[in-house]
């Protein structure tokens, strides 16, 4: 799985099947990106990965959704790219829902969890 390390404390999403995050803030990212833009090498060029990164992390979603959430066109530049699948768009739209639930900005359980880790001592690591 993934590691991210951040100064102050965050929520952070993720849907997790064995031991793959199936979907999480950058998968959530890359999905928008593709929609964007309507090319997986523009999307990653934009999030800063490699193509074969984009394409592994949607590779990572395809295998453990019950249908691909991106497929691609060939064609060139005048009608090849890649475009979400509704299955694609919905789980997209769900996360990012879900997301906004979870918000501190707007969600009193997830305030008050934060401020829980503002009071506990620091530990060096």
């Amino acid at each position: 799985m993934t590691r991210t390390r951040y100064t102050t404390p965050r929520f952070q999403l993720r849907l997790v099947a064995a031991k793959d995050v199936v979907l999480g803030p950058g998968k959530a990212d890359l999905l928008e990106a593709i929609e964007r833009t309507g090319s997986i090498s523009s999307a990653s060029r934009e999030l800063g990965m490699s193509y074969k990164k984009g394409w592994q992390l949607i590779d990572t979603m395809n295998r453990h959704l019950p249908a691909p959430v991106v497929e691609t066109r060939t064609g060139g530049s005048e009608r090849g790219g890649a475009y979400l699948t509704p299955l694609g768009e919905e789980v997209l739209m769900r996360y990012r829902a879900l997301q906004q639930r979870l918000d501190p900005q707007t969600c009193r359980e997830a305030r008050e969890l934060l401020a829980l880790l503002e009071t506990a001592p620091e530990t060096s690591s």
